[in-house]
């Protein structure tokens, strides 16, 4: 299929392709006049490089999980280095709510303080 078809496919757009392609996420192969063609492959490739650039992982990040979908896996977290990242990805967002827990909790302490204050 040409970059305008994977692009509707997916739901995105072909200049997304070409930047996805330009970080080594996907891998078109090309005809006699240029043109980029994917298989279907890559339609299953770029929907996990949506996925996961949704729940906030980087582009570099994302290279293992391609990497073990084009080795030939049911998912592209079940190799060890998707693992890997899994684990980080998992330690930033425990450390993300921490801190969220904290702001929510000093939230909570400012207007109970305002409450005492305005209750005569």
């Amino acid at each position: 299929m040409l970059i305008g078809e994977l692009a509707e496919r997916a739901g995105t757009s072909p200049r997304t392709l070409r930047y996805y392609e330009e970080h080594g996420l996907i891998h078109p192969s090309r005809d006699a006049n240029g043109y980029r063609q994917y298989d279907d492959g890559e339609l299953r490739v770029v929907h996990e490089i949506r996925t996961l650039l949704a729940d906030g992982f980087g582009v570099d990040d994302i290279k293992p999980f391609v990497a073990c979908l084009r080795a030939g896996n049911s998912a592209g977290h079940v190799c060890p280095d998707s693992a890997m990242v899994l684990r980080r990805r998992l330690a930033e967002v425990d450390g993300y709510l921490a801190r969220l827990t904290e702001v929510q909790q000093r939230l909570r302490d400012q207007l109970k303080e305002i409450k005492c204050q305005m209750t005569p």
